[in-house]
């Protein structure tokens, strides 16, 4: 151990505090103090104060302090927090207790202190006959304590205040492989049984605890229980939920085996108003239902469960939305009784809509566009003022928008993914609360003043925008979208905007976050699910306290009744409003058999029995593994590598890293592929030149990887001249590149909603010296990286318009100001601000010169050629099957690439595709056009110049689409078929095609 005083350095203006540590379990390891305040020096969060020295009690810390000050610490080992507190100096010695609350001013007698915790839940209930409890001692007994009232409290003796106690027996071995294949991150547990014949459904309405006590009969230890597995093994249920509609009657059921009681209030007003009828519901295992009459329809209401609550240790009376709740009145204040099925609600054709959607063959024919609602018409001054930022905007035929995404739709785009538009927290959906800022004072600003950000920052929690990964009920249209909040209104427009994309040829995919809840415990209004069944619908740590690795509130689909929730939410967007797929938001951290499981369930609707053809629904998400999941720490999750053979898709970052350099968490000037990587250096220090040469090298084979799919079992030839698999390609942290089954596992993109847009990295990673001109092509370069791979491409809205959120890395709730889209094509929105301080605020210097430099603005001839060579690029991936092959084995057979092993030219990738002729040996006739199609991606500031000898002699010529472009730069793409030489311009992708 080190001096403490050694650390924070010796002063005569400071006094030594003497902090002492206790911990029952007596393991101090990396324990250490960050103190703040009036000390001598302020600690780092990642350089705690070393423990001083240690005694009978357990560690101390001597702190350097002024008398008469005030004193802050924590004492933590890494991101696990312990004792903290705010110390006003005046005692020489302070001591603190591992969980205790209590700043002691004299030595505590540890002997009369509580043994344990009853605010922690650190046993499960696993299933019905046994529990599990991270507790070895020899010899030791064990009890479970249950209090109906909540009555349980914890003292030197032991529980108290009890109804009943039962004594567990202990069981010899491991937990049982059900058990563990549930809960793997209790596999060490010790097992626990209880005795025959306990009324389990009374002990779950209960506060629940569980004490060990030594062979002398001394309390050892004591903790709280979490219940989801016993609840999965009592409960499960797979019976109607929510309001039920007949021709006499209106049906609930509410899912709440811990409630101790359930009535259903019902009101005739959205919100305020006298209560209509408060009726009693009963319970039958677990499942509260109540029969009402017809009238209830066009009504609103509430429950109120009476539950125990292990947050608070109390049983809690909460008022809480029907969590299969089919409308809300605004901001969800009381759910409302809707028949989807009613008539009113159907937009002509409705019913009819699935034999008119947009066809496709194939998910890999799928070609997706991302886009947030308001972000689509809120500046469109072709919509009226009252229609911007909603639904009803996407049914405008003639607005600037919509004429945008009909072009887009005839060059081959697909399908819409249209940011959360389930009910979420954050922006008011009472229009008249909204704040706003003076745009025209905005634009009277610098292009890089810190002013528009200030203003922004001042309202972003009171204005109209979020993107909407706060989730509250995932069933209901978000009613800020809408014309008016309360009532049926999101229902039919949310509708009418579904089938208004379907006539213009797009499906609609509906991005969906079932990862994690806005809000949780008893009193939180956006709280829905945890005041319903506590504790269960999200995912505890071991200490029983919420897991928050996703941002806040993980939900636990490894739960049965998490699962059917998810299940029967994407079922009911399928089949009542006609969605066309979903986009999962960090779908790693859903369990793996949540989505096959949906997958299967999607697949069996079909047009006949439920007016859709589910097959034709696609799936795709964040594979991402990390937090409490990451290696199936909870089970075998969705992430990446477990989904290989599922037909599920999930993002490609590593064609995204690639391509632009770098990553999202990096440098913002490391380069890749496209930006300058070793071939137009920037200020970065990338490292020697060999080494940089060596990682463009390695990393253009994730490249090439990428744009066969990004299989696992694909073959070619790497930068060294070996034969590799794609899954042998490995990134610097040794995770394969390659990893999916078949091309439709995998989503290749270079830009998304998160992160700086495509055209904000390229400026920040571009070298000082590359003209506008040049980065607009850079631009145009990553875009077809992207929509010429194999596989499933997807754009963020705005990549064909050199978009801008004025290099805002996190634009989530910066306003309409720094994510608006201009259909006119007059601007880009560059150089609209610095961006918000909060996320970007350290990379400001950098922004600063970019944003104030006039060369760098583009103007409305950039951004229609932007347009233009996105449409061409559509245009050609639609021309030919050889851009869409379906199967691993199609694309191992037909794709090969050139220019590769040790003498390849850096920053030029070839790739050719080769068809079959009808009736000949070999290969089957996909593309009735073309023989082969080559295509050449020049990433060089220069001209690429190789003679490639296995292209020799083909009767190759420039697409015609290409040759009939504006840009006359790809139109002196050269090929010499006598010795297979291609010249390609800097910068630029060129496609060549052998005519039949």
């Amino acid at each position: 151990m080190q001096d403490a005083t050694s650390q924070l350095g010796e002063s005569p203006e400071f006094t030594v505090l003497r902090i002492h540590y206790n911990r029952k379990d007596r393991r101090y390891e990396n324990w250490g103090l960050h103190a703040w305040g009036d000390v001598s020096v302020h600690t780092f969060w990642e350089k705690p104060l070393y423990a001083t020295g240690s005694d009978g009690f357990g560690l101390y810390w001597d702190v350097q302090v002024k008398p008469k000050g005030l004193l802050n610490f924590i004492i933590h080992k890494g991101e696990i927090k312990d004792c903290s507190g705010l110390i006003s100096i005046g005692h020489a010695d302070f001591w603190v207790i591992s969980e205790c609350s209590t700043i002691f001013t004299e030595k505590p007698d540890l002997d009369s202190m509580p043994k344990g915790n009853l605010s922690f839940s650190r046993a499960y209930w696993v299933s019905q006959k046994l529990l599990a409890w991270n507790m070895e001692i020899e010899h030791a007994q064990f009890s479970m304590f249950a209090s109906k009232n909540a009555n349980l409290n914890l003292s030197a003796g032991g529980v108290k205040g009890e109804d009943l106690v039962i004594q567990l027996e202990e069981e010899q071995g491991r937990l049982p492989i059900k058990v563990i294949e549930k809960f793997p991150h209790i596999a060490h547990y010790k097992a626990l049984k209880l005795p025959d014949g306990l009324d389990k459904k009374y002990l779950v309405k209960s506060q629940l605890a569980i004490a060990c006590i030594d062979a002398d009969g001394i309390p050892v230890d004591a903790t709280g229980i979490q219940l989801p597995g016993v609840l999965d093994d009592l409960f499960s249920y797979d019976g109607p939920l929510g309001p039920i509609f007949t021709q006499n009657s209106v049906m609930l059921h509410l899912w709440a085996p811990t409630a101790q009681s359930v009535c259903v209030l019902v009101y005739l007003s959205p919100s305020g108003g006298s209560l209509l009828e408060s009726v009693q519901m009963k319970e039958d295992n677990g499942v509260w239902s109540v029969c009402g009459p017809k009238s209830w329809e066009g009504k609103y209401y509430l429950y109120e469960v009476t539950v125990f609550h292990a947050s608070t240790q109390h049983v809690e009376t909460c008022l809480v939305n029907d969590p299969y709740s089919r409308g809300l009145s605004a901001n969800g204040e009381r759910s409302l009784f809707v028949d989807l099925d009613n008539g009113s609600l159907k937009p002509e054709g409705w019913d009819s809509l699935a034999g008119e959607k947009p066809q496709f063959e194939a998910f890999t024919d799928i070609t997706i566009y991302e886009l947030h609602i308001r972000d689509f018409s809120v500046g469109d001054k072709s919509v009226d003022p009252n229609l911007r930022g909603t639904y009803l905007a996407f049914t405008l035929p003639d607005s600037a928008g919509v004429c945008h995404l009909k072009k887009l739709a005839e060059s081959g785009l697909t399908h819409l993914h249209l940011l959360p538009s389930f009910h979420f927290a954050a922006v008011d959906d009472n229009k008249e609360n909204w704040k706003f800022i003076d745009d025209e004072r905005l634009a009277s600003l610098a292009p890089d003043s810190e002013e528009q950000q200030a203003q922004i920052v001042t309202i972003q929690d009171e204005d109209s925008y979020n993107w909407g990964y706060n989730p509250v009920l995932w069933g209901v249209p978000k009613g800020s979208y809408s014309t008016n909040p309360n009532g049926s209104s999101r229902i039919l427009e949310f509708r009418e905007m579904v089938r208004a994309l379907n006539s213009i040829g797009l499906r609609v995919i509906m991005d969906v976050v079932y990862n994690h809840l806005h809000a949780s415990g008893p009193n939180d209004k956006d709280s829905i699910l945890d005041k319903v069944v506590p504790g269960y619908y999200l995912r505890r740590n071991t200490d029983g306290l919420v897991e928050n690795s996703t941002c806040v509130n993980n939900t636990a689909s490894e739960h049965y009744m998490v699962n059917r929730l998810i299940i029967d939410d994407l079922l009911l967007w399928a089949t009542e409003y006609k969605v066309d797929g979903f986009r999962f938001d960090l779908m790693g951290h859903l369990m793996k058999n949540t989505m096959i499981s949906a997958r299967n369930a999607l697949d069996r609707l079909s047009r006949e029995k439920n007016g859709v053809d589910g097959a034709k629904v696609y799936m795709y998400g964040e594979g991402w593994d990390f937090g409490e999941v990451a290696h199936n720490g909870r089970g075998i999750n969705a992430s990446q590598l477990n989904l290989t053979g599922t037909g599920i898709g999930s993002f490609n970052d590593h064609i995204r890293d690639s391509v632009l350099g770098g990553s999202p968490f990096g440098p913002p000037l490391q380069q890749g592929f496209v930006t300058g990587l070793s071939l137009q250096p920037n200020e970065h220090n990338h490292g020697n030149k060999d080494d940089v040469t060596k990682y463009l090298a390695s990393t253009t084979d994730w490249i090439h990887v990428g744009l066969s799919g990004n299989l696992r079992e694909f073959v070619f030839t790497n930068h060294e001249g070996l034969e590799v698999k794609g899954s042998e390609v490995q990134t610097h942290d040794g995770v394969p590149v390659g990893y999916a089954g078949s091309p439709k596992e995998t989503i290749n993109y270079v830009s998304a909603h998160d992160n700086e847009t495509l055209f904000d990295i390229i400026m920040l990673k571009a070298a000082k010296e590359v003209p506008l001109e040049e980065r607009c092509r850079i631009n145009h370069l990553a875009t077809s990286i992207v929509a010429l791979s194999q596989g499933i491409p997807f754009f963020h809205a705005g990549d064909d318009m050199l978009r801008s959120k004025s290099l805002d890395r996190d634009s989530y709730n910066s306003g309409d100001w720094f994510n608006r889209l201009d259909f006119t094509y007059e601007s880009n929105n560059w150089g609209v601000g610095l961006p918000p301080k909060e996320k970007n605020g350290n990379n400001w210097p950098l922004m600063k010169r970019l944003l104030g430099n006039p060369s760098l603005r583009a103007g409305k001839h950039h951004i229609l050629s932007a347009h233009e060579n996105f449409q061409n690029l559509l245009r050609i991936r639609r021309s030919s099957p050889l851009f869409r092959l379906g199967t691993a084995n199609a694309i191992q057979a037909r794709v090969c690439f050139h220019n590769t092993g040790p003498s390849w030219i850096p920053g030029a990738i070839v790739m050719s595709i080769k068809d079959g002729d009808k009736g000949m040996p070999g290969l089957a006739q996909l593309d009735p056009l073309y023989r082969s199609v080559v295509v050449i991606f020049n990433a060089r500031p220069s001209e690429f110049v190789a003679p490639i000898s296995a292209l020799k002699s083909l009767p190759l010529t420039l697409h015609s689409i290409q040759e009939a472009s504006s840009d006359a730069r790809v139109k002196t793409s050269f090929y010499d078929a006598s010795t297979g030489t291609f010249k390609i311009p800097p910068r630029t992708t060129s496609v060549f095609v052998e005519a039949r």
